[in-house]
């Protein structure tokens, strides 16, 4: 039961860093390099599609790996687990203070309402997103490391 929670929380965990690698490293430079209008309806739909789905995964994520600390305590490993589960929090705290609220704003914007400063809050979205992303891999690679 145990092998199977192991399993299922890094599988989980991975296709989540690779939803938040292809939106930093592909989606958001594709959309970059699309007139403004088109750049700006891009992100507001990925913020919207993506901001109903992410949380769930982050938070799933997160319980996963406390769950797999708590189960496998008895384990070599746990102690990697346990950093991942540190790095999963810190994930979450920092979209919660730093990258949702930008995304909430972001979201509702059209080529008609959106703010002066768009592009730079954008901007300052994809560097923490960036922090973000090398957090979240950092945790898988410690998933994946107690795993074997």
């Amino acid at each position: 039961m145990l092998a199977a929670l192991e399993v299922i929380t890094t599988v989980v965990v991975g296709l989540m860093v690779g939803v938040e690698f292809a939106v930093a490293f592909v989606m958001n430079p594709i959309f970059n390099g699309l007139p403004d209008d088109s750049n700006q309806s891009a992100r507001s739909h990925g913020g919207r599609m993506l901001g109903a789905v992410m949380p769930f995964w982050y938070i799933g994520s997160l319980v996963l790996a406390v769950i797999w600390v708590v189960a496998g305590r008895h384990r070599g490993g746990t102690g990697l687990v346990v950093i991942a589960a540190a790095l999963l929090i810190l994930s979450v705290v920092m979209s919660l203070l730093l990258l949702v609220p930008i995304n909430n704003r972001g979201k509702t914007w059209t080529a008609e309402t959106r703010p002066a400063d768009w592009k730079e809050q954008l901007s300052r979205w994809d560097r923490y997103h960036y922090i973000r992303v090398a957090i979240i891999v950092a945790a898988f690679t410690l998933l994946v490391t107690a795993l074997v």
